[in-house]
Parts: structure tokens; sequence; C-alpha cells
């Protein structure tokens, strides 16, 4: 069985409350039925989300330790964080699929979310698509091994 880690950043937790305007009024657990039912019998999705930089640097550590392909939600740390940065590019250097999704579309938004210091060294963005932003780079990485 292969697994894909679907790793969320901080606030990532109060999906299904938090500005349901912006991220709809789904939770994290609608996120992992919605996952589990796209995924092939052969794939297992793990669905993380932590509001510790440490604990996410840390997943993608265990992703390239284990060759394991990553979603990433960086969430507010997309836009700052260099230490996130340098730990995804570990990922994608070791030959791993990392793909960055938001759910809202960061360019539609507060000029401060426009850019991302994860994107460059991510092997593809995904971002505005709600849910389907995830459920969109598991098929990818799927499709692409």
């Amino acid at each position: 069985m292969r697994t894909v880690l679907v790793l969320n950043g901080p606030n990532l937790g109060r999906l299904g409350s938090r500005e349901p305007d912006v991220y709809g009024s789904a939770d994290l657990d609608d996120l992992r039925v919605l996952l589990a039912e796209a995924a092939p019998e052969d794939v297992a999705v793990d669905v993380r989300q932590t509001d510790d930089e440490a604990e996410l640097i840390h997943w993608l550590y265990e992703a390239v330790d284990t060759s394991t392909p990553v979603v990433l939600n960086p969430a507010a740390f997309t836009h700052y964080s260099y230490a996130l940065r340098d730990a995804a590019a570990l990922v994608t250097k070791a030959g791993l699929q990392l793909v960055e999704v938001h759910i809202s579309n960061p360019h539609a938004r507060e000029t401060f979310r426009h850019t991302s210091v994860v994107s460059a060294v991510a092997t593809g963005v995904i971002a505005g698509f709600g849910f389907d932003s995830y459920r969109l780079a598991l098929d990818h990485i799927v499709r692409v091994g």
C-alpha cells in the first residue's frame, strides 16, 4: 500500500467554523472522508494538521525518510516560513512529489497572501477550488506515481 501525506498548517484545524465565507463549512474530518473516497484502493491518505511550524517541518523530514509524496497546505506559513520552504525543498530534491494546495485563491485576497515562499520548490500549486484543490493534488500524485 502506498501512502500520501496530506499536511495542513496553522488554523486549518478550525475549518468548518473559521471564515466559512472563505474556507467553506466542511472540516478536516470531511476532508479525510473526501480523500479516502477519492483514493484508489492501494493508496492510504494520511491527513494531518498542526499549528506548530517545527512539527510540520518534521513531517516533511518523515516524508523524505519514508519516500512518501506530500500534499501540503502551509496556510499562513506559506508567506514567510523559510524554514518550511527549506524542508519542502528536501522533499522535491529527493525526487518526491510535493503539491502545494490552498482552499481559497490567495491571489484574489489580501496582497500579503500573493507571495508564497514554498511555491518555488513545490512540484506544483493548486489553489482556489476548495477541498477539490486537495483532490486534484491527490489525483496528480496517484497518476505520476
